[in-house]
């Protein structure tokens, strides 16, 4: 993983567990240092993130696109961060309102010190990462490395040892890194099936690219096949705005609604799976991660087609 992300020595990495959601206690109990903790509201999960870290310290949000209906990541330009915030958090992916961040904000830039902690559950090897602009990055294995049961937690090592007294041993970052992740029973199989796929994404090839960026390439073309279909189309929307929108995870939404039972009966009958849209935003979601090929966006885009000229 090191390798794959050039990840450099200065950061330890972790294979923990309980998933993104445990992350979002695990983090402030590491990092919170009894400051306040500023975040970026960009959809679901950065909301939930935020519900959690108030448990254990003072929050604030620096920016939010609620009121906008999540449809765009708040450009850091526009930030109102805290006056000397532990930590800004972001999630980088927000799964249920497509919606991703493509460059990393620099904080010192924002005249800022503090540590940016991405969420990176839902890209996390999709791309390349800036660990210049990052002090931790952390996530859940099951979108693109494997089985669910293994969180990736890269943690800048001058960020350990700070835990509070009430942090559990398990959960502290410095106990971890000490024990080389083995402070308790590893995820050992899912640990295994992750060592597999780092493998393979070390084979992908495109062109002249290797491993993570074969796979960024290979990402954008599946993201804009898909997207250039919604956007050329008469039936189907997208309400993301254009330089936010996720390569990951494509929601959309038929004009007409009240065809929407027809659409996913007729994708079924494709062989087209898993493309109703969280029960939260209604509509229609592709995800389309590292394991799904350009191939299977394509049957998606002609089926879509299909579909749409049937209604004309």
């Amino acid at each position: 993983m090191r390798t794959l992300l050039n990840i450099p020595n200065e950061f330890d990495i972790l294979f923990m567990q309980g998933g993104g959601i445990a992350e979002n206690a695990i983090v402030p109990l590491n990092l919170g240092r009894g400051g306040t903790l500023d975040f970026v509201i960009s959809g679901s999960w950065s909301e939930k993130s935020l519900r959690e870290a108030q448990r254990y310290g003072p929050t604030h949000v620096a920016a939010s696109s609620q009121a906008q209906g999540f449809d765009h990541l708040p450009p850091a330009a526009d930030w109102q961060l805290s006056a000397h915030p532990s930590y800004v958090h972001l999630c980088t992916n927000e799964t249920i309102h497509g919606v991703e961040c493509h460059t990393l904000p620099d904080l010192k830039a924002l005249g800022c010190d503090a540590p940016l902690v991405i969420d990176f559950s839902s890209h996390v090897l999709s791309r390349p990462v800036d660990w210049s602009r990052v002090g931790l990055a952390y996530g859940g294995a099951q979108k693109n490395i494997g089985p669910a049961g293994l969180t990736l937690v890269v943690v800048r090592k001058d960020l350990l040892g700070h835990a509070l007294p009430i942090c559990p041993s398990a959960f502290n970052y410095q106990t971890v890194a000490q024990n080389n992740s083995m402070f308790n029973t590893p995820p050992t199989y899912s640990i295994y099936m992750a060592g597999l796929i780092f493998d393979w994404i070390a084979r992908q090839r495109e062109g002249d690219l290797h491993g993570v960026a074969a796979l960024e390439a290979r990402n954008q073309a599946k993201a804009t096949l898909l997207y250039d279909c919604i956007d050329r189309s008469s039936l189907y929307h997208n309400r993301v705005q254009e330089p936010s929108r996720s390569r990951m995870n494509v929601p959309f939404f038929l004009r007409d609604e009240s065809l929407n039972t027809a659409f996913l009966s007729g994708a079924q009958a494709r062989g087209l799976l898993q493309l109703k849209g969280h029960k939260s935003v209604g509509g229609m979601r592709a995800s389309i991660y590292n394991a799904m090929p350009l191939a299977g966006v394509q049957a998606l885009v002609d089926y879509m087609q299909d579909f749409e000229k049937t209604q004309a």
